[in-house]
């Protein structure tokens, strides 16, 4: 029916961290493949499949994947020197990059973040393909009158579009990003077929 929410993926590092630029980090996985840690939230995550492809869209960039339960153990571990990069949410860490306390080197979008309009995004930076992000939607059984579909449709994107509501999620860091009927079934599509594609990947990997 609709979607709501498009969190952008990011890639970050602590503030103090040597690699400065997207570049800095591809560089040093190709020199030192399966060498250079980076997180995620999760085994088969949103930030576990966009490693995949950017090691996909950078031959030879082979990170040493490490997998956590959730975004607080993996701000642990970035932030106390432990791991070396992070892929995660615009959503998650934006007040942290705005202090200082982190470096974003790219959004996984793509048009850049609203909340980072100043950090770039993937396809500027030649990775056109490396797209990630997680998503808040709204569907119906199968078989729903086309009817009753239409009607709630038009009530939600209603409510996802009340200045009250906006102002809520904007002050949760949460991009709106409303599609709606056909325009949100072909994205969902699209992205069932590319995680498809990155999950069997995955499953060929070992995990730590």
């Amino acid at each position: 029916m609709i979607n709501q929410v498009l969190d952008p993926g990011i890639i970050w590092v602590k503030s103090d961290s040597p690699y400065k630029t997207l570049k800095d980090l591809v560089d040093a996985a190709k020199r030192n493949p399966h060498k250079i840690s980076a997180a995620t939230t999760g085994i088969l995550s949103d930030d576990h499949l966009a490693i995949l492809m950017m090691e996909e869209a950078a031959p030879g960039a082979f990170f040493r994947i490490v997998h956590f339960e959730g975004g607080a153990p993996v701000l642990t571990a970035v932030l106390g020197g432990h791991i070396e990069c992070a892929f995660d949410n615009v959503g998650s860490v934006y007040r942290r990059v705005k202090s200082g306390e982190m470096r974003a080197l790219a959004v996984m979008d793509t048009q850049r973040s609203r909340f980072l309009p100043d950090v770039q995004t993937m396809p500027e930076l030649g990775y056109p393909s490396v797209i990630s992000s997680s998503t808040r939607g709204i569907a119906a059984p199968k078989g729903t009158p086309p009817a009753v579909i239409k009607r709630l449709e038009q009530a939600l994107k209603k409510a996802m579009e009340d200045p009250e509501h906006v102002k809520k999620m904007e002050e949760a860091e949460l991009g709106l990003r409303i599609m709606v009927g056909e325009e949100y079934a072909r994205y969902y599509r699209d992205l069932h077929t590319k995680a498809a594609k990155y999950t069997e990947w995955a499953r060929s990997r070992p995990h730590k």
